[in-house]
């Protein structure tokens, strides 16, 4: 039996646990969900291979997931999440469901399925007695990577070091189902503005507007962007005023940040914390950071690439295409600890973060062979 038709023979059982796992909440900011989500994967990775699942605890997060197989001295890192953008409740309004050959539900593409494929890669290898003698795989699934995994990227860092190769499970490029060898780096800022109240009406010249002074600073943060590199500075959300009579002493601005190179990073962090005032009487003061730094192509991850499209192309019969994204992941981490990391291994689908996220369940057995296939030849 061909490692695609022995994966196609799970199916009917891999369908089943992801619409367990699909219809049970796991938002990021709940600590009891995760621990249950994280208890579930936990049972269910210990019945279907031979491995060891730790969960990993955190006060405030969920509890991480660690499940190791094989003995090797060759280390593959796989990287998952299983928090999802969801609140409590969205499963029981949207429950798992298959339409037309897509299947549906909170989380399905972002991304249980994509964790489940890992899973029955593993056990695909394991089942069929091709796990690579030499090589042990380590499964990492982060509890809060929705919301720029504070919790967890310390560990994430911690096992990439050292590891011959990274594999990231976050759903491929869509439509096309590319996988992704550079992603932008991304950052977090506040600019706040001081500047003088007075009355709109009656003294409107003893003010300083703090709300036109943040107006300015607006023109210069976007003017920081730089098409031609992939450099985009965004000012998301604004707050300032009291009234509309009265001249406005404070004013505030949130700040997106997607770089694509180290150095861009560091020339838009340096230009953001330099901003002065327009107003010789406005005080204006950034405070943030870089959350993740740029994951950027090396030779490296062009190898591992190069190896997947093979596979691809000459063991399972399809076209795989490679791409870079202005979004960001845990394979973010991972690469800047110097590690080849390849991205977007997860479920093909497409609708990420909304309503109609799905996957391609025909696309299941093909994905998760390519898995298995890329853990047998690294």
């Amino acid at each position: 039996m061909s490692l695609l038709a022995r994966i196609e023979s799970y199916m009917p059982e891999l369908l089943a646990l992801l619409e367990a796992c699909v219809n049970m909440d796991s938002p990021s900011k709940s600590k009891a969900h995760n621990d249950r989500m994280a208890e579930w994967f936990a049972a269910t990775a210990e019945r279907l291979l031979t491995a060891k699942a730790t969960r990993l605890p955190h006060p405030e997060a969920g509890d991480r997931l660690l499940i190791e197989a094989g003995t090797g001295s060759r280390r593959i890192l796989l990287v998952g999440h299983y928090d999802t953008v969801w609140p409590e409740g969205e499963a029981a309004r949207r429950p798992f469901a298959i339409r037309e050959g897509r299947a549906y539900g909170p989380g399905v593409y972002d991304m249980k399925a994509g964790v489940l494929q890992a899973l029955y890669a593993m056990k695909a290898l394991q089942d069929s007695g091709a796990w690579p003698a030499d090589t042990r795989a380590l499964l990492f699934l982060n509890s809060d990577e929705e919301i720029g995994s504070p919790a967890s990227r310390g560990l994430i860092e911690e096992l990439a070091r050292g590891a011959d190769a990274a594999l990231v499970l976050e759903p491929p490029m869509a439509p096309m189902g590319a996988l992704k060898t550079a992603r932008k780096g991304s950052g977090r800022y506040r600019l706040e503005v001081r500047g003088v109240s007075a009355h709109a009406g009656v003294a409107p010249d003893r003010g300083v507007s703090a709300i036109h002074e943040l107006a300015l600073q607006i023109q210069r943060l976007h003017a920081m962007s730089d098409a031609s590199v992939g450099t985009n500075v965004n000012v998301g959300i604004v707050r300032g005023g009291i009234g509309t009579n009265v001249v406005a002493d404070f004013a505030e601005a949130e700040i997106d940040v997607r770089v694509p190179t180290t150095a861009e990073a560091e020339r838009v962090h340096a230009a953001l914390l330099g901003l002065k005032p327009h107003h010789p009487l406005a005080q204006v003061a950034v405070s943030g950071r870089m959350m993740r730094p740029p994951m950027e192509r090396t030779a490296e991850s062009g190898r591992l690439f190069e190896l997947a499209r093979v596979i691809a192309r000459e063991e399972l019969g399809f076209e795989l295409g490679e791409a870079a994204t202005g979004g960001v992941s845990d394979g973010n981490f991972t690469a800047a600890c110097g590690v080849p990391t390849l991205d977007g291994l997860g479920a093909s689908g497409d609708f990420a973060h909304a309503p109609g996220e799905y996957v391609n369940v025909a696309e299941i057995p093909l994905r998760t062979a390519l898995l298995a296939l890329l853990l047998a030849r690294i």
